[in-house]
């Protein structure tokens, strides 16, 4: 069974700092593009970051410069480092395995990890 497990997830103070973790297992790791979503309560989920193998990162307007994802396919890991962090980033988020071109690929979600910004 394929799991994508979160972690690194707490309560941090406006302009604080939190990594996450996302393990993957069972899963074909490098032929996956590899993403981070939030959801705020009342909000749509949205696209954080995501980076396929040896892509260019992609991020959201919203935390270009202060949120650095990275990928570790050895360890078949996923990281989303976030710096300066505001209010408006607290929300839950979620690893995601995102199949690509490759549709006839299964998607898989973590269950996610909650992000709590406040003073």
């Amino acid at each position: 069974q394929v799991q994508l497990v979160e972690s690194g997830g707490g309560l941090v103070q406006p302009g604080g700092s939190l990594r996450l973790s996302c393990a993957a297992s069972r899963i074909p790791f490098s032929l996956y593009v590899m993403a981070w979503y939030r959801q705020a309560p009342g909000t749509q989920r949205e696209l954080v970051a995501s980076v396929a193998e040896k892509g260019i990162p992609n991020y959201a307007d919203s935390v270009k410069g202060r949120f650095t994802i990275s990928r570790d396919n050895a360890k078949k890991m996923v990281y989303l480092q976030m710096n300066n962090m505001k209010p408006e980033d607290a929300a839950v988020y979620y690893c995601y395995a995102d199949p690509g071109a490759a549709t006839w690929r299964t998607d898989y979600w973590g269950q996610g990890t909650q992000v709590v910004v406040s003073s």
